[in-house]
């Protein structure tokens, strides 16, 4: 009886805490960590030299960013990665400097990189560090026969954050003037005591809170906790919010969901490498969570490859796809190899003028798939001056044929759609209703759209995703994401049971889709656009000035996992309710749910669970969501 009263009793605070996260506030939601009004770009050390850095290759790089014309076209960052660090002071908790590898760092007994910084702002440049939110670093866990990892004892080799976050923040932007920094997490997940370099006495052990591919295992909560202390730190020393903040938990711990509250940039996968199988499995971590990123806040599927492996060139066709993807996604794009040693063709694809616009367009939408299949992608971007961007991806071997229609666009399809090649720059011709193309593999073609909106008036939600912000995804247990491209990672064998689905999130609001990758339908009424929900959700939309109405056809999904339960839908507009429907169950027909937003600059949708269904969530659509 008592383990049943205490079960009852977690049950009505579950329901309780949905009930609140559930209540529209009113205010837009979504505070920015830093500053980026559009993704991110720079050049990154790591993936062109590792730990084997010197200060000399990275001011190298920096003079082929400026000298090249990157640097004009938004390459600004420049980012010292894992290496720099010699160890930490133990009297006083000072970081010291590799100053062998970074002599201008050799500023007396307090080493300092402000000398660095100050030569990279002189070249109009930022600067960039990194770090590890625990107590060591990656390096020191997969890098362990490198000269310049950190020395000493155990706890002058403890470089990380942890336990030293207020110290190192103000270390790293008031005294040496940074303005971007990395926060790695692999003192939270490699320093168990199976690891060798812990069971050999090497390092100290960290029992791990963070298990790559076993959501349930993570400890979430406390992942967050130790980020929410370093945003504070920053906050503290940077209290303008002039820096950039990069998450790199590599998908775990559902940072997918809640990275956009903790940093600038969060990586949505584990680190790319330079084989074209390993970018589309990073690509596909981003292609779905186009709710979750928009002005200030970026998914991260990580650093390019472009100028490396597959992508190097003798690889121009997939050096311009990989390039591409990154664009129609908004994703940062930080430059990952030895410009020393790049093709100038290479240097042309990183900074042509109108793929680079596309990613940094400053509405700032990720591109949303209006049509996928395991072969063929084609996704749609909607830019600030109402124009499309528009991606045929083949992500095969093989040649492929794409039709593009003017409903993937959303556009008439009576009336010419007039295309432009954004790699060519150059016109690539008009079509009315469709267009056939044949790319070759591993191509994508990149084109910007000019044409007439389907809707005479207004916009459907779903094409402006960047304007969204996902206070509830419904979600109630964590489910890894089985729709990624399950590549093999570089550093992998095949002596295990294989890549499996390794990032939570699976069951997020998506455009044009449900949560769990179905077409939209209800009660056999299918909807080509509109957003796919799960019940307990609430979603708030920012709606531009002069705004008049808002319209949705609304209902439970037809592929719902839950049947029974009854589901409310609701319009809220600046806090106020402006219209709902009564209770809908499963294979009942689509609602008409319409709203006046005269004068309303936020609109929240809440779709509202009444019971439990033990079958599981409740899929709820908003078919053809629009604000007119």
């Amino acid at each position: 009886m008592k383990l049943l009263t205490l079960a009852l009793a977690a049950l009505t605070l579950t329901s309780a805490q949905a009930q609140q996260s559930l209540k529209p506030t009113g205010r837009w939601e979504h505070q920015p960590v830093g500053t980026s009004p559009t993704p991110p770009m720079g050049w990154s050390s790591w993936n062109a030299f590792r730990v084997d850095i010197t200060e000399q290759k990275v001011l190298d790089s920096a003079g082929v960013i400026v000298s090249s014309g990157l640097a004009q076209a938004g390459y600004r960052s420049i980012n010292i990665d894992d290496g720099w660090w010699l160890k930490r002071r133990t009297d006083d908790g000072r970081l010291q400097v590799r100053t062998g590898l970074f002599p201008s760092a050799a500023t007396g007994r307090n080493s300092s990189l402000r000398p660095f910084t100050d030569r990279i702002h002189a070249m109009g440049l930022k600067a960039g560090l990194y770090t590890d939110i625990g107590r060591n670093a990656c390096s020191q866990a997969y890098d362990a026969d490198s000269p310049n990892l950190p020395e000493g004892t155990h706890a002058e080799r403890e470089v990380g954050l942890m336990g030293f976050v207020e110290q190192d923040i103000a270390l790293f932007f008031g005294e040496w003037n940074f303005d971007y920094l990395k926060v790695d997490g692999c003192g939270l997940s490699s320093y168990g005591r199976d690891r060798p370099h812990v069971a050999s006495g090497q390092y100290r052990e960290y029992k791990p809170t963070i298990l790559e591919g076993n959501i349930n295992q993570s400890d979430v909560e406390g992942t967050k906790k130790l980020y929410a202390g370093l945003k504070q730190a920053l906050h503290k020393v940077r209290p303008a919010n002039d820096y950039v903040l990069s998450v790199c938990l590599w998908g775990t711990v559902n940072v997918r969901a809640w990275g956009q509250d903790y940093g600038t940039m969060w990586r949505t996968s584990r680190d790319i490498a330079k084989g074209f199988s390993q970018m589309v499995h990073n690509f596909d971590t981003v292609a779905t969570r186009e709710f979750y990123a928009g002005p200030g806040r970026w998914n991260d599927p990580d650093m390019l490859e472009i100028g490396n492996g597959d992508f190097d060139g003798n690889h121009l066709t997939e050096a311009r796809t990989h390039m591409g993807l990154w664009a129609i996604v908004a994703a940062p794009l930080m430059i990952g190899t030895d410009l020393s040693k790049v093709s100038p063709a290479i240097i042309d694809i990183l900074k042509a003028p109108e793929v680079v616009a596309i990613n940094q367009d400053p509405a700032g939408h990720q591109g949303v798939l209006a049509y996928a299949d395991s072969d063929r992608q084609i996704l749609v971007k909607t830019l600030a001056d109402g124009r499309k961007a528009v991606l045929l991806f083949n992500r095969t071997g093989a040649p492929a044929r794409f039709t593009l229609t003017a409903e993937h666009l959303k556009m008439d399809a009576t009336v010419p759609i007039v295309l432009r090649d954004a790699w060519a720059r150059a016109d690539a011709g008009r079509f009315t209703g469709s267009r056939e193309f044949e790319l070759q593999p591993r191509e994508a073609l990149l084109f910007t759209a000019s044409g007439k909106h389907m809707l005479p008036r207004g916009y459907f939600v779903s094409e402006r995703p960047g304007s969204v912000y996902v206070a509830r995804d419904g979600i109630r247990a964590l489910e890894q994401d089985p729709v990624v491209y399950r590549a093999l990672a570089s550093w992998s064998t095949t002596d295990n049971g294989g890549t499996r689905p390794a990032y939570a999130g699976w069951g997020g609001p998506r455009a044009d889709s449900t949560p769990y990758d179905q077409a939209l339908s209800v009660k056999g009424q299918s909807f080509r656009h509109g957003i796919g929900s799960l019940a307990d959700s609430r979603l708030q939309v920012q709606v531009p000035a002069g705004s008049q109405r808002f319209t949705a056809r609304v209902g439970v999904d037809d592929s719902t996992r839950g049947k029974s339960a009854e589901v409310s839908f609701e319009v809220w507009g600046d806090g106020r309710r402006l219209a709902a429907t009564g209770p809908i169950r499963f294979d009942e027909p689509v609602r008409e749910l319409v709203a006046d937003l005269r004068g309303v600059a936020l609109v929240e949708l809440v779709a509202r669970q009444h019971g439990a269904d033990a079958a599981g969530p409740i899929v709820v659509t908003w078919g053809e969501a629009r604000i007119e």
